[in-house]
């Protein structure tokens, strides 16, 4: 009832349908005025259907420069084993690891990895191309949302959202799994941390001591967004545009970004691109709990907007929108990768 309750009085767990049913309409009101539904391919011309649907990771950390992200490999479905242990040999890769598919969904099938046996385990269960990463140093994380209108120099920050992780602190009498009911977002999470944990459930740790369950910040995972975009500034706005305008011809999305302290992310130094997301971003500042549904709505739309400007532009200066045949074909290769792996 604990957990019933908690999902019912917050709405950023309710069904994605009934979130988003209002913007159906405002979809088709934009799509009217695009003349095409899926005007999104115009937004990021460089990112395979605007970074919406079915578009590779590697293929945009590609258009990055590589001091921005952490080092990455592709793992191509069916690649032997020991292949792969050649390459992280080679490429002085050392455990752990970040393991994520190449075509992803929230967070699902993202893994970390503390040893080759972990990393021979996923890569048996895995039938789908996945990256695996260094595991970024950095403790802190946020999502920033990027937009640039294709006719102006200058881009601009709408949203920032900062992530805490799904972190317990031992108090010397309750065990890990106590310790995990007593939150009841980290609750949900239990049998998913019970794949990593379960062996450790009846362990009582230490007061003080804290333990990451979930190294990285995925709402769906179970951190928690807060809203930080009272820290907008002009010096941050500088660091994130210069960024931002080194991916070509990118206008639209969010970049998920891992950094040492603000002051240092503000100047441009000790930080790392997670992922940068294009056409299918959320401005997920929307589900701090203290937003309402009808502050979410809004926001959607202001964005929403923002997207449909930018690719009606784009395609003014002669970038193709995506038509309605191929669109859902692309729809149905990005449903069916993603069945792949949303369990995993």
């Amino acid at each position: 009832m604990k957990i019933l309750w908690h999902k019912v009085s917050h709405w950023e767990y309710w069904p994605f349908f009934l979130v988003y049913f209002p913007l159906f309409f405002a979809w088709i009101y934009f799509s009217i005025k695009a003349k095409s539904f899926f005007f999104f391919n115009a937004c990021n011309p460089k990112i395979k259907n605007g970074g919406m649907m079915a578009e590779s990771k590697k293929e945009i950390y590609d258009l990055l420069p590589s001091k921005l992200y952490p080092k990455t490999i592709l793992v191509e479905y069916k690649t032997k084993f020991h292949l792969i242990k050649e390459n992280l040999q080679t490429e002085e890769f050392s455990f752990p690891l970040i393991t994520k598919p190449d075509i992803g969904l929230k967070g699902s099938g993202v893994k970390k990895i503390d040893n080759p046996k972990e990393l021979g385990n996923y890569h048996s269960k895995a039938n789908f191309d996945y990256l695996i990463q260094d595991l970024i140093p950095f403790e802190n994380e946020v999502g920033i949302f990027y937009v640039r209108f294709p006719n102006e120099k200058k881009g601009k920050i709408t949203g920032i959202i900062k992530k805490e992780f799904v972190i317990i602190e031992g108090d010397g009498n309750l065990t890990i799994k106590e310790l995990i009911q007593k939150n009841p977002r980290y609750e949900m999470q239990i049998e998913n941390i019970k794949k990593e944990f379960g062996f450790r459930f009846d362990e009582v740790l230490k007061k003080g001591k804290k333990i990451n369950l979930v190294p990285y910040g995925n709402h769906i995972r179970g951190a928690k967004f807060l809203d930080y975009s009272h820290l907008i500034s002009q010096k941050l706005t500088q660091t994130i545009d210069a960024v931002c305008q080194k991916i070509p011809e990118f206008y639209f999305g969010r970049l998920d970004i891992m950094y040492q302290s603000w002051g240092e992310l503000e100047n441009g130094n000790h930080f790392s691109i997670v992922e940068v997301n294009g056409a299918g971003s959320e401005p997920t500042h929307i589900y701090d709990p203290k937003n309402s549904l009808f502050f979410a709505w809004k926001e959607l739309f202001r964005h929403l907007n923002y997207m449909n400007k930018i690719s009606i532009m784009n395609h003014k200066n002669g970038f193709d929108y995506l038509h309605f045949k191929e669109g859902i074909k692309q729809l149905n290769i990005h449903f069916e990768q993603t069945k792949k792996f949303i369990h995993f």
